[in-house]
Parts: C-alpha cells; sequence; structure tokens
C-alpha cells in the first residue's frame, strides 16, 4: 500500500500531500508528551514490520498495516509514528519514495486517526468506557479499506490506465481487511486484561487546564 516514486508527478497533489502529513504530525506531536512516546515507538515499529511483510495477490501486493491499532491507542500520535515508520522503509529497503512520503503518510495515518474519532466520538474525548475487542476488530478492518479506498483514488487521479490497479487493490485488501480485524481484536483483548490504561486514550487527550497548573506549580 505504497505510491513508489514516478506514480504520481502532480506537483498541486504531491504538495498537499506533504502538507497534510505535516499538520497531522505536528497535531501528533503536540498532543503526544514525553511519558508516553515509548508506546508510540513500540507501535511505531509494529507497523514498520507488519508492513515489511509483502504478499503477492491479485496481481498486486498485500501488506498488514496495524493502523486501526495505531489509532486506537495513539490518536493522533498515529501520524509521527507512522512518517518515521515510512522513512525507515524508503531509505533501508525502498518500498515507497521520498517524494510520495507525504501522500503514504496520509494514506496510512488518516485511517488511524478516522478509527480513533470512532472510537472517542467527534469530540476527541475518552468516554470511559474500553472498546471491545470485537468493535476494535471492525475498527482495524474499517482502517485497510479506507487505506486501500484512498490509494485507490489517488491512483485514478493519474489516469484511466491505473483505474484497473485501483479496483486490484480494493479486491485484493479484502482478506486483509479480515486478518487486520482479526489481528487488532486480539490485541486489544490482550491488552484490555494486561494493560488497559493504553486503552482509555486519556494519555494523548490531556485537558489544556490540567497542564496550565501542572506547569504553574513547578
Amino acid at each position: 500500500m505504497h505510491l513508489a516514486e514516478g506514480i504520481v508527478t502532480s506537483p498541486l497533489v504531491l504538495g498537499g500531500g506533504v502538507l497534510l502529513a505535516a499538520g497531522g504530525v505536528a497535531i501528533g506531536l503536540r498532543k503526544l508528551d514525553e511519558a508516553h512516546a515509548l508506546r508510540t515507538a513500540v507501535l511505531g515499529s509494529g507497523f514498520f514490520v507488519a508492513s515489511l511483510v509483502h504478499i503477492p495477490l491479485a496481481g498486486v501486493s498485500v501488506h498488514l498495516t496495524l493502523t486501526g491499532l495505531l489509532g486506537i491507542v495513539l490518536g493522533w500520535a498515529a501520524f509521527p509514528a507512522v512518517l518515521v515508520g515510512l522513512v525507515l522503509q524508503s531509505v533501508l529497503f525502498g518500498f515507497g519514495g521520498i517524494t510520495t512520503l507525504g501522500l503514504n503518510t496520509c494514506i496510512m495515518a488518516l485511517p488511524a486517526v478516522a478509527v480513533y474519532y470512532a472510537r472517542h466520538g467527534l469530540s476527541g474525548r475518552p468516554t470511559g468506557k474500553m472498546p471491545s475487542p470485537w468493535l476494535s476488530g471492525l475498527l482495524g478492518g474499517l482502517s485497510v479499506a479506507l487505506s486501500a479506498l484512498l490509494l485507490g483514488l489517488l491512483l485514478c487521479t493519474v489516469g484511466e490506465d491505473f483505474f484497473p490497479i485501483a479496483g486490484a487493490i480494493l479486491l485484493a485488501h479484502v482478506p486483509v481487511m479480515l486478518v487486520e480485524a482479526g489481528v487488532t481484536a486480539s490485541a486489544v483483548g490482550f491488552l484490555h486484561k494486561v494493560s488497559p490504561e493504553l486503552l482509555s486514550g486519556h494519555a494523548l487527550e490531556k485537558d489544556p487546564g490540567e497542564q496550565e497548573s501542572s506547569v504553574s506549580c513547578d
């Protein structure tokens, strides 16, 4: 689910991807505090490894993303986590590209943020209820569907020659959605038992008033 170098050549589209990705990363870094950087690094590493394993299917290459899990646990911090993973993949293994880095980041991270708001509502505030494994699995599958849809739409903007490839990508990712749903449900079920605070969302959505009061007491 990577756009390679040279497929998208429009400066407007490439520049728009860079701006969107930069905005998402800025928001993610602003919401991420030092105390919870470790979980971001761990899940970012999971994304890096999972999306390295490419499997040929229906004429295209597919892989897991774990973006549903990233969205549930990290929220907007999924943007910097995905960006770092994609940079390493591009530099070390030649996956994706530098000019398409912004677009690839949006393809992966925007669905993660969508999952986050599907979990917490439009306010982005924690509800106090732990996400059930089944619901989390559904959101995990949805994140793959959204990424495949975004990639397909971008390919359709390139030209009619890419229409069949866009359709093949959507079709090939149907089984990936099912696998990703199972992986996300299992991971959330495990975290619910051993470390439920990781699923609360409180860490990444602190009340500004609390932050100001804590600073004034130092």
